[in-house]
């Protein structure tokens, strides 16, 4: 049975640990990552169509996310509708609150809300298994935003178990006004790969067993000895104003570590408790940032009202 109008959020995401194997024949990298949901959302809501269509808007700024067949929502959707044979179309209204280009999946988490809020809207019914495997088409991180939480990701990063983690983690997170290329950011890694200094390729990625077992005890001081990126070295060399932003928040004795998100250029920091992070974050906004309060693990893609 269909409906009128769908509402569906889905989290943004920070990459606990990112470690990036060597170029593949097909230009890709496999990867090992531990991905944690957080509190910083999407919300999409779908209404019927004749046609596709999107409006984007936000709290962020969303005046470079495309509004045609390059977007991952409109994609989604596309892909939902041809899986059931359905002859109709869809009107998606975005509203982000995650970063632009900012290396926290928000274009994924998009997509993600778009696979759910169609397959409600239109009543088709495909089930879990198969949303899934239509997410996996549209990007590596999609998958993860349907399923939230805290989860292992292997292969392009798709490949997903879930991770137990006890308890609540609470992060600062500073985007930035300039976005960055996740294609160009893997592409300078492959660069800077070939200087010694570098940290080599690895042949079969893997997640360090120190992430699982803070994640495990709920330890956040374990976990900020454990996080690692791998695209952090290149997102620093292609935006050294970065590491400034990195050096001071890790001064401050309310942080316990900080990382680059992902393909960055967020910058995500890890605190002990929330009165650590409430701390961290109004030291940063007086210093002149835009830092925002954060929490995981927390739930995917979810419909909030049909």
């Amino acid at each position: 049975m269909s409906v009128d109008r769908v509402h569906v959020r889905a989290p943004g995401k920070l990459n606990l640990f990112f470690e990036v194997g060597g170029v593949q024949d097909d230009g890709y990298h496999d990867v090992a990552s531990a991905y944690q949901a957080v509190s910083l959302y999407e919300d999409v809501w779908a209404t019927p169509s004749d046609e596709f269509t999107i409006a984007v808007s936000g709290t962020v700024d969303v005046s470079g996310v495309p509004a045609d067949d390059r977007n991952l929502a409109l994609r989604a959707a596309r892909l939902v509708a041809k899986k059931a044979g359905f002859g109709g179309g869809v009107h998606l209204d975005i509203v982000k609150h995650v970063p632009v280009a900012g290396g926290m999946g928000g274009g994924s988490a998009d997509a993600a809300a778009a696979l759910v809020a169609c397959d409600a809207l239109w009543g088709t019914d495909l089930g879990p298994a198969e949303l899934h495997r239509l997410a996996a088409r549209l990007g590596a991180d999609v998958p993860f935003s349907l399923l939230g939480g805290t989860a292992i990701g292997t292969g392009r990063g798709d490949q997903l178990s879930p991770a137990l983690a006890k308890g609540r983690f609470d992060w600062v997170v500073v985007p930035s006004d300039e976005g960055l290329s996740t294609p160009e950011v893997y592409a300078h890694l492959d660069e800077l790969r070939a200087h010694p200094d570098i940290r080599p390729a690895v042949r079969v990625p893997d997640v360090d067993p120190g992430v699982l077992h803070a994640l495990r005890a709920g330890d956040p001081v374990s976990l900020a000895e454990a996080l690692r990126n791998d695209l952090q070295a290149a997102a620093l060399s292609l935006r050294p104003d970065l590491r400034d932003l990195l050096e001071r928040g890790d001064a401050r004795p309310s942080a316990l570590a900080g990382i680059v998100s992902g393909s960055g250029p967020t910058i995500a920091f890890l605190a002990a408790d929330p009165e650590s992070a409430l701390d961290l974050q109004v030291t940063l906004s007086a210093e002149g940032y835009e830092a925002l309060h954060v929490h995981g693990p927390v739930a995917g893609a979810r419909i909030l009202s049909s």
